[in-house]
């Protein structure tokens, strides 16, 4: 019995629906987690590409927290990677812009403020943040992604929202 349930995730069907289900959310979460420059979305394809490799180990029920820890450790390799990277690399700036002096000095202000009041943020509340403002979820489908009630949640952005309007005077001129 427990073979045939194997095999089922060797399926060329049931994996695409697997890959439907999970990959746009595990992609987000790691997108909010760990940023972009990281490429998450990649991370999340070599996780669905080693649990086709090894499909025939891993039960189904097993297979959400399989994507997550894998996609997740490979993320934690990769920030090891840009550590080392950084150390030997200069970025340089662009010579040109079509931006005003101020405003380019305005906008570079608000994106130090608006990451460190993010960074500040406990996980919990900015991964929820994130997933409702910037993905549009609802507090229901953040709430079963995240494994929490919606009561949480709603207290998670909340909290998350008070503390970003307390640290950014930008945010609450509307």
């Amino acid at each position: 019995m427990s073979q045939s349930l194997h095999k089922n995730i060797c399926d060329k069907i049931y994996f695409s629906k697997l890959y439907e289900k999970y990959a746009q959310s595990l992609s987000n979460i790691l997108l909010y987690k760990y940023g972009s420059l990281l490429n998450p979305t990649d991370k999340v394809q070599e996780a669905f590409i080693k649990l086709w490799e090894n499909c025939s180990k891993i039960a189904p029920e097993a297979v959400k927290s399989y994507l997550y820890t894998t996609s997740t450790n490979m993320m934690l390799n990769e920030v090891k990677h840009q550590k080392v990277v950084l150390n030997y690399q200069k970025v340089k700036p662009k010579d040109y812009t079509n931006e005003t002096p101020e405003f380019i000095l305005r906008k570079k202000e608000f994106l130090v403020k608006l990451e460190g009041a993010l960074s500040d943020l406990k996980e919990e509340e900015r991964v929820a943040f994130l997933l409702s403002k910037v993905d549009g979820k609802t507090h229901n489908e953040i709430a079963e992604m995240l494994g929490v009630t919606k009561k949480v949640v709603e207290h998670r952005i909340y909290a998350a929202l008070k503390k970003l309007k307390s640290q950014i005077e930008e945010l609450n001129q509307k």
